[in-house]
């Protein structure tokens, strides 16, 4: 698909995104979340697509909602809360589709665009990275585009309360002593990072892991250690009859490097 604020560049089974209006720091206008929802929303019967890297064009990751356009546009009714629901559904998909999603975040991630980086399944961050949930800072409040579900669960209450309820920024420095992101690099060795990241990833077979992206996402939430176990041994025996597992056991037993079928 061609898209007008976003590019995906196809490396392999492995797409690329990167959010494409660096002039306006990529942030989130209509057309973008026009073209987000229709791209996370093929997500979930792409076959052939096993890992989505999401970065952003020029000096930001995402600078967060284009106020000057907004209003311009109408949105969609979506569910009755128009733009709101509309973007609000990106996320949604992000966390639906089965393919895990590394963020590349420099620069900033604010609001919106920090919401991206929160719904990403894995943060790596340049140096150059700041991020906040900047709704506060506009008389919102920042329990907006899933902030105050996803936070919390990556940061812990506590932070995620400090940062919500103030609009600081969190820098890159402190985004991983606190657990925000799993690793920090220079500006120039970003890309690069995510690409070490997406070889062992795709050393792994596919089924094994889109299904434990789907148990991550089960557990979190999980009722009781007897629910999250129970999804663990129904994606467990789904695996096990698999030919992904067939290779990677014979793989193993030959030492060799596994050659999955997709």
């Amino acid at each position: 698909m061609t898209y007008e604020t976003i590019s995906i560049e196809q490396r392999g089974p492995v797409d690329w995104l990167t959010l494409n209006r660096p002039d306006a720091m990529n942030s989130i206008n209509n057309q973008m979340v026009a073209d987000l929802s229709d791209y996370f929303g093929r997500l979930f019967n792409a076959r052939h697509t096993r890992i989505v890297v999401m970065k952003g064009a020029g000096r930001a990751y995402c600078a967060g909602l284009d106020i000057k356009a907004q209003g311009t546009q109408e949105a969609p009714f979506a569910g009755g809360f128009g733009f709101q629901g509309w973007l609000a559904d990106v996320y949604v998909k992000m966390r639906r589709c089965p393919q895990p999603i590394i963020s590349l975040i420099h620069g900033a991630a604010c609001g919106g665009g920090f919401a991206f980086a929160l719904a990403s399944d894995i943060r790596i961050a340049a140096e150059s990275a700041r991020m906040n949930a900047a709704f506060i800072k506009l008389g919102l409040s920042s329990c907006d585009m899933g902030t105050s579900y996803f936070l919390p669960r990556l940061v812990g209450a506590s932070l995620a309360a400090e940062l919500m309820m103030t609009g600081r920024f969190i820098h890159a420095d402190r985004a991983l002593a606190t657990g925000l992101v799993s690793q920090v690099v220079a500006d120039v060795e970003l890309e690069a990072a995510g690409e070490a990241l997406v070889a062992e990833m795709l050393a792994t077979s596919p089924i094994g892991l889109r299904m434990t992206k789907e148990g991550l996402g089960f557990a979190i939430d999980a009722p009781s250690l007897e629910a999250a176990i129970a999804l663990e041994n129904r994606n467990q025996l789904i695996c096990a009859a698999s030919d992904d597992f067939k290779e990677g056991l014979a793989a193993f037993l030959e030492k060799r490097p596994p050659n999955y079928s997709a």
